[in-house]
């Protein structure tokens, strides 16, 4: 529950006083009844509130997926990049969600595919907890082809759990037990389709040269350390999945939309 001045302030009414002023000068009804008093406690879930005649859409908790372009930035605001909070709608940016809203784990700024946002704490927790062991499955593009021996030794390597060096201020670390398989030709276009540098990627792209890998983990640059400990760079990185949780395949680059509630279930199942 919630006071009635700071739902509607939070969506994009004013501040509490003009909320104050609304009460006096508009009908303001919630179920059926008159509010005058800006203290008055409001569900947003379950109660339906109008103004002037007009039924107001509550923001309830708030689940969305993106499409991450290229070149932009996990972050709310950066003075350089453009920010994935800079694709949303204005709908989603009044104060109230601005202060709400965060990411599920971040993706760095040359890395594209899966992000979820959600106001759902409690959510975000499941699934970036490391004690969870939440999936989380990648193509990679990388710099130099891999043969049968060393996709072999590869596969080891990180079933294992192999060690990566230090990087930037970062230590290095030994990484959890991760699964590494190689992508056809059609799951190699399939995963292109819809990336910012389709083209590029493509001309690149083959079955010798490309990679998924499924890690429980998400520490600093994790996949480019664990390829560069193989002697090998990425060159190109989508997320896929999180979960049970997989990218919309007709997201263009950059776009987004709301989960299903199926797809909300498969992450919190």
């Amino acid at each position: 529950m919630e006071r009635i001045d700071k739902i509607l302030s939070h969506e994009g009414f004013g501040s509490r006083k003009d909320i104050k002023k609304l009460l006096r000068n508009a009908e303001v009804i919630v179920n059926n009844r008159q509010i005058f008093d800006p203290g008055f406690q409001i569900d947003p879930e379950k109660d339906q509130v109008s103004i002037d005649g007009e039924v107001l859409n509550l923001h309830g908790e708030i689940y969305l997926m993106m499409n991450k372009i290229m070149h932009t930035v996990c972050s709310t605001k950066d003075g350089d990049h453009k920010t994935v909070f800079d694709l949303l709608d204005d709908s989603y940016k009044t104060p109230y969600l601005l202060d709400k809203l965060h990411l599920v784990g971040r993706l760095d700024m040359d890395t594209e595919g899966l992000l979820l946002f959600t106001t759902d704490g409690a959510l975000t927790h499941r699934v970036i907890s490391p004690k969870n062991h939440i999936d989380k499955t990648y193509f990679c593009l990388l710099q130099h082809d891999e043969n049968e021996e060393s996709r072999k030794k590869i596969e080891d390597l990180f079933a294992k759990g192999i060690e990566v060096g230090p990087e930037d201020n970062e230590a290095g670390f030994v990484c959890e037990a991760a699964s590494v398989s190689w992508p056809n030709e059609a799951e190699i276009e399939k995963y292109l389709r819809l990336s910012s540098c389709q083209t590029e990627c493509q001309i690149q792209a083959r079955p010798s040269n490309c990679a998924l890998l499924t890690i429980h983990e998400g520490k600093y640059h994790q996949v480019k350390r664990m390829f560069a400990a193989v002697g090998n760079k990425v060159v190109f990185l989508k997320r896929l999945s999180m979960g049970r949780l997989r990218l919309d395949g007709t997201l263009e680059p950059g776009q987004y939309r709301e989960l299903s509630p199926e797809e909300l279930a498969r992450l919190e199942n």
